[in-house]
C-alpha cells in the first residue's frame, strides 16, 4: 500500500531522538504506511539499530534555499495553481510581518517543496515538534488541502510566541504532548479541545533486563570510586555547568568517576570548566554513541545525574528519555524539579530531585548518594518498577494509532 501519512521532522536520523525512531517503527508495525520528510540532513556520526529497521522512505527538503533555488522555484510555479496556495500565502505574509526573519521565509519555501513532492497517496502530515517543522506542515497542509497534526515536546513549545502556538493548534486536527506541564500550558493557550497527554515511554523489548548484582561502591577509596554517568547534549538547558561545580565541591576524600555521553556545542566550554576546576582527570567525555553502547555504560554505572534547568529563552527539557532508559536498568537517578521530570521521578521514592541551578543542594545530594549504596539500590529498584508500570511505549502508541486513524477517516 502506498504511503498515507507523511512524518515531518527537523532532522532524521538523529541519535538524540530515539523516541521518534521507536515511534515511527511502532506505527509501521501497527500497519501504517509512512514516508518521512526531514528539514535537515543527518549529521550524527552513527545511527541506532532501530533506524535500520524503519522501512519508510526518507525525503530531504532543501536545508538552505540558496543551495536548491531551482527546486524551490519549480515547486512554487506548480503550487500557485493549487486552490490552497493563496490562502497559505496570506497566512505566511501575516506571519512574516510578525516574525520578519529568514527562518520564516525558509519554512515557507520548504513548505512549497513538501506540498509539491509529497506522494499523492499521502492524506495526512504528522509533525514532530511545534516550532519549525510544524511551520512547514502548517503551510504545506493549506497549500495541498491535507490535514495535519502535531507532536509537541519541549523547546519547540516554550521558545515560540503564544500567537504561533494558538494558530497552529487551531488549524491542526489534534496535538499530543509528552508532559503534563506542557499539557497545562498548551491548554491555557486555547488547545484544551485539541491537546492530549501522551508519554513517549520506552519499548522495553529493546532493553535487556538489568543485572541483579548491586554495587557496593561508596567512594571511600579509589578502588570503590562511584561511577557517575549522564547522557545528554551539551546545551544550556542541561545545566552541566552546575554539575561540574557540584562535583568540584565534593570532599577530596570522596572518590568518584564521571562519564558524559553526548555531543553539543557547549562541550569545549564544559571541558575547559572541568580543567579549571581541577576535576578533568576524573571525567570521560565520550561524545554521542549508539544506544547499544549507551546501555552498556548504564549497566557499568552507579548513579545517573541530569541537572536540567530552564534557559533564559524559556527552553527546557520535557521528560528526558534518558532518565527512563537509566531507570530501566535499575540505575538510581538524580535530577531537578524542571518541567515533566517530577512526573517520572518521585523525590526520595523513585529517585532524587533538587531545585534547578542549586549547586550546594546538588553537591549535598551527590555526597549522600555516593556514600550510600543501599539507598541507590532502593531508588534504582523503585524507579525500575515505576517506569515499567507507567511509562511503557505501548500505551502511548495505542492513543496515537487511534488519533491517526480518526484523521484518515475524516479525509
Amino acid at each position: 500500500m502506498p504511503p498515507r501519512i507523511a512524518v515531518v521532522l527537523k532532522g532524521y536520523p538523529r541519535l538524540s531522538e530515539t523516541f521518534v525512531a521507536q515511534e515511527i517503527r511502532a506505527l509501521e508495525l501497527r500497519g501504517f504506511e509512512l514516508c518521512i520528510f526531514s528539514l535537515r540532513h543527518p549529521y550524527d556520526p552513527a545511527t541506532h539499530p532501530i533506524h535500520a529497521e524503519i522501512e519508510a522512505p526518507v525525503y530531504y527538503l532543501p536545508e538552505y534555499v540558496h543551495d536548491e533555488v531551482a527546486r524551490v522555484l519549480r515547486a512554487f510555479l506548480r503550487n500557485i495553481w493549487k486552490p490552497g496556495f493563496w490562502k497559505a500565502l496570506g497566512y505566511f505574509l501575516r506571519d512574516l510581518w510578525r516574525d520578519p526573519t529568514r527562518n520564516r521565509m525558509r519554512r515557507f519555501a520548504q513548505a512549497q517543496v513538501l506540498a509539491r513532492e509529497v506522494p499523492a497517496t499521502v492524506r495526512h502530515f504528522y509533525t514532530h515538534f511545534m516550532h519549525t517543522p510544524s511551520s512547514v506542515s502548517y503551510y504545506a497542509a493549506m497549500i495541498s488541502r491535507r490535514s495535519w497534526s502535531i507532536s509537541a515536546h519541549a523547546k519547540d513549545i516554550w521558545t515560540i510566541p503564544a500567537w504561533e502556538v494558538r494558530e497552529k493548534l487551531y488549524t491542526a486536527d489534534w496535538a499530543v504532548t509528552c508532559t503534563a506541564a506542557n499539557d497545562r500550558y498548551l491548554s491555557q493557550l486555547g488547545g484544551a479541545d485539541k491537546i492530549e497527554l501522551l508519554y513517549h515511554g520506552l519499548d522495553f523489548n529493546r532493553f535487556d533486563q538489568p543485572q541483579s548484582d548491586a554495587s557496593v561502591r561508596d567512594g571511600s577509596t579509589t578502588e570503590s570510586a562511584v561511577r557517575l554517568i549522564s547522557v545528554g547534549r551539551a546545551v544550556d538547558k542541561k545545566g552541566y555547568e552546575y554539575l561540574l561545580a557540584a562535583l568540584a565541591a565534593l570532599p577530596q576524600t570522596l572518590y568518584w568517576r564521571f562519564v558524559h555521553i553526548g555531543g553539543g556545542e557547549l562541550l569545549p566550554q564544559l571541558q575547559r570548566q572541568a580543567k579549571e576546576l581541577g576535576i578533568d582527570g576524573r571525567i570521560e567525555w565520550l561524545g554521542a554513541l549508539p544506544q547499544t553502547e549507551v546501555l552498556a555504560h548504564y549497566r557499568d554505572a552507579d548513579l545517573f545525574v541530569l541537572p536540567s534547568k530552564i534557559s533564559d529563552d524559556g527552553d527546557r527539557d520535557g521528560l528526558p528519555n534518558v532518565l527512563m532508559e537509566a531507570q530501566s536498568q535499575q540505575l538510581a537517578c538524580l535530577s531537578t524539579r524542571v518541567s515533566g521530570i517530577p512526573e517520572l521521578v518521585i523525590h526520595a521514592e523513585t529517585g532524587w530531585l533538587v531545585e534547578q541551578k542549586d549547586t550546594p543542594a546538588l553537591t549535598q545530594a551527590l555526597q549522600t548518594l555516593i556514600r550510600d549504596p543501599e539507598q541507590r539500590q532502593r531508588l534504582g529498584q523503585a524507579g525500575f518498577e515505576r517506569v515499567r508500570q507507567h511509562f511503557s511505549m505501548d500505551r502511548g502508541i495505542d492513543t496515537l494509532v487511534e488519533r491517526l486513524r480518526q484523521s484518515l477517516a475524516r479525509d
